[in-house]
């Protein structure tokens, strides 16, 4: 069930028919590295979150990148890395274009030509559909936009999508995803026109906390809306804390919290000592150079579940 307002989605929560039925962690993940790190053209045009101008240096953003890798192996979450490619910048941000619920792997329908180009690499659908033996869902040849859990940010735990509408996802997109990813309830809305993600403005935190920017929605009763589906445990963040990318930010598993460093030192020290006492250990990674291509932490880190 796709619903579009909020007090649709308030009736369903109310409902109490949701169950938590699905993994709300994933069981490893994997990154894609930042080969010959550039910025892309075509994603600049529609992510105000970069600044073309800004000069960027390869080797810092892949040496950061292999420190998040260790940082996540390090609490002993399996992780896998592929290899970059010179021709797409962007590769680096994998959970735009290739998601998972358990058995299944779903290729997106990236918007921008040079990012269609990830969707497909045989290498990862390989690994995938013969290693893992995943059946394959590809949304890529189709007529629509559906840049994964870039523009759906999911609560795994009870199947909840919260579709945010932007560029990067049109309606089709939304109820491909939706099937795709076998959710019970979708929330599609819409967000701030300066805004190319739904996963730069909220989180959803291993099921059962939230992370949010009230100010990136349209309508005000959308953030509301969604934050009483977690009570107890909703963490409001600002625009500036989000433009730090304090949203852009991903619980690995029940304990374990990853953002990058200019989120943790964006953030109240309030809001982290919240974040703390919901039993989260903060784990703050250095990614100042990978932030200028204009996504964050979270962007990185494609789950496999």
């Amino acid at each position: 069930m796709i619903v579009r307002h909020p007090d649709e989605f308030r009736a369903q929560i109310e409902a109490g028919w949701l169950n938590n039925d699905s993994p709300p962690v994933p069981r490893a993940v994997f990154l894609v590295e930042p080969t010959d790190f550039r910025l892309s053209e075509q994603t600049a045009r529609d992510n105000v979150y970069m600044d073309l101008n800004v000069r960027v240096d390869p080797a810092r953003a892949l040496d950061q990148h292999r420190r998040l890798s260790e940082r996540i192996t390090a609490c002993g979450i399996p992780l896998v890395r592929f290899p970059g490619h010179s021709t797409t910048p962007d590769d680096l941000f994998p959970n735009n274009v290739f998601g998972t619920i358990p058995g299944r792997c779903i290729i997106g329908r990236m918007l921008h030509p040079e990012r269609q180009l990830e969707a497909k690499r045989t290498d990862i659908r390989q690994f995938f559909r013969d290693l893992l033996n995943y059946e394959e869902v590809d949304l890529s040849d189709r007529d629509l936009v559906a840049e994964l859990t870039g523009a759906l940010v999911i609560d795994r735990s009870h199947r909840i999508g919260y579709c945010g509408m932007s560029q990067r996802v049109d309606d089709a997109g939304c109820q491909a995803m939706h099937e795709a990813f076998d959710l019970a309830l979708t929330f599609q809305f819409d967000l701030k026109p300066s805004e190319y993600h739904t996963n730069v403005v909220m989180s959803v935190l291993a099921s059962r906390a939230l992370i949010i920017c009230p100010e990136a929605f349209i309508d005000r009763d959308v953030p509301k809306a969604i934050a009483e589906a977690y009570p107890g445990h909703v963490l409001e963040i600002t625009t500036a804390e989000k433009e730090a990318f304090a949203g852009n930010c991903i619980a690995l598993n029940f304990k374990d919290l990853f953002m990058s460093q200019a989120a943790v030192d964006a953030l109240a020290p309030e809001k982290l000592e919240l974040l703390k006492s919901w039993q989260f250990e903060i784990h703050g990674i250095e990614l100042d150079e990978v932030e200028k291509a204009g996504g964050s932490l979270r962007c990185c880190v494609a789950e496999i579940f």
